[in-house]
């Protein structure tokens, strides 16, 4: 699955205007969503850049995700900054698209691959990268940021999922209708440009 025509394809992307309109419009989204988050207490809220991050990745690929990761991060500082920029969370951003990109990209969306890619996404790169940049940053050591970001992060994960599920149930029918992903009904096609 994972051959160098697959990265291939995901990098020849950030040359097609089509795929270059998409993940503006996606860029655009994420920038406006992330004004916006439910609150369910006082520490927790639920978020919607990760479902429009996912939609992205699983039409463009993880390479071009990944680009189109850091320009989000970039342009979301650049209207909300707060503190000075870090490159870290620049990364976790890529690496972000880059899981949901490797789950979805080319591939049948299905409950199971949600839920491997929203796992690995809020403990690999949330929790484990996530701690490390906040102790980088702030007073606290990793242990302590550890702990609150798994408690955190695995609470989240159930709501997530069941987002992301309901979205990708909405809109896989319109992304294959213009041949964006996958048929879905079909089993997993060996090339695809």
């Amino acid at each position: 699955m994972f051959t160098k025509e697959y990265w291939r394809s995901s990098a020849v992307k950030l040359r097609q205007t089509k795929y270059l309109a998409i993940m503006a419009t996606m860029i655009a989204l994420k920038a406006v969503l992330a004004n916006f988050s439910i609150p369910l207490s006082e520490t927790l809220r639920i978020n919607f850049g990760y479902m429009i991050t996912s939609v992205e990745a699983a039409v463009v690929g993880p390479v071009a995700g990944m680009v189109s990761g850091a320009v989000s991060n970039t342009v979301n500082f650049m209207i909300r900054p707060s503190g000075t920029f870090f490159i870290g969370y620049t990364i976790s951003a890529m690496l972000g698209e880059l899981f949901y990109g490797l789950f979805f990209y080319r591939r049948r969306i299905t409950l199971p691959a949600i839920i491997g890619a929203k796992a690995s996404v809020n403990y690999l790169i949330n929790v484990l990268l996530g701690s490390l940049w906040s102790s980088m940053l702030y007073s606290k050591g990793y242990i302590y940021y550890a702990g609150k970001s798994v408690i955190k992060n695995t609470v989240m994960l159930p709501v997530e999922i069941t987002l992301l599920y309901l979205i990708f149930k909405m809109v896989l029918p319109f992304l294959q209708r213009r041949q964006l992903v996958v048929p879905q009904n079909k089993p997993e096609p060996e090339k695809q440009d």
